[in-house]
C-alpha cells in the first residue's frame, strides 16, 4: 500500500476575546464543506515547515509553529488514471499543529492558489466541531481549543 504525508494547522487568531480559526472551503466543494489549511509534505520539508508554509499559501496569513496537536491517519483510494484500472489504496497520515497568527488578511490568496482553495474565513474556534467537515480535523480543533483553554482572555 502507498503512503502519503501531509501537515497542516490549526491556525487561531483572538478577536474581540474570543479565539478564531483559518478555515478553507476547498475549491470545487459546496459552500457548506470547511476544513483546515494542509497539504503534502515536500522534499526536504519538516512537517512543521509544511503546516506554515501551506497555511500562508491557503489563507494567505502568515503564522508562528506553537505546538504539535496530533496525527490523523487514515486509507483512500486515489482515483485510478483509466477508467479500465482500479485505483490505489493509500496510507495517509496528516500531521496538525497550533499555528498562531503573525500578519496578513485572510483570504488574500496567492495567484494560482483558486484551484485549490474558493475561499478562506475567520471563523470561531468553538463552533469548529459543528463546522469542519472531516472528523479528524474536528478532533484537532477540539485539541487546540484544549491547549489555549489556560490562555487569559
Amino acid at each position: 500500500m502507498a503512503r502519503e504525508f501531509s501537515a497542516g494547522g490549526v491556525l487561531v487568531r483572538r478577536l474581540r476575546r474570543r479565539w478564531f480559526f483559518a478555515a478553507v472551503r476547498p475549491a470545487g466543494r459546496t459552500p457548506a464543506v470547511w476544513a483546515l489549511p494542509k497539504g503534502l509534505v515536500d522534499p526536504g520539508e519538516t512537517p512543521a515547515e509544511t503546516a506554515l508554509r501551506e497555511a500562508a499559501e491557503e489563507t494567505g496569513i502568515s503564522a508562528r509553529l506553537d505546538v504539535k496537536l496530533g496525527d490523523v491517519k487514515y486509507v483512500y483510494t486515489r482515483r485510478a488514471t483509466s477508467s479500465s484500472e482500479a485505483g490505489e489504496r493509500v496510507f495517509k497520515v496528516v500531521s496538525f499543529y497550533l499555528l498562531r497568527y503573525r500578519s496578513g488578511r485572510i483570504g488574500n490568496i496567492p495567484p494560482g492558489m483558486e484551484i485549490e482553495v474558493a475561499e478562506a474565513r475567520w471563523l470561531p474556534l468553538e463552533e469548529a466541531p459543528r463546522l469542519l467537515a472531516y472528523g479528524g480535523e474536528r478532533e484537532m480543533a477540539a485539541n487546540a481549543l484544549a491547549a489555549l483553554a489556560d490562555e487569559a482572555l
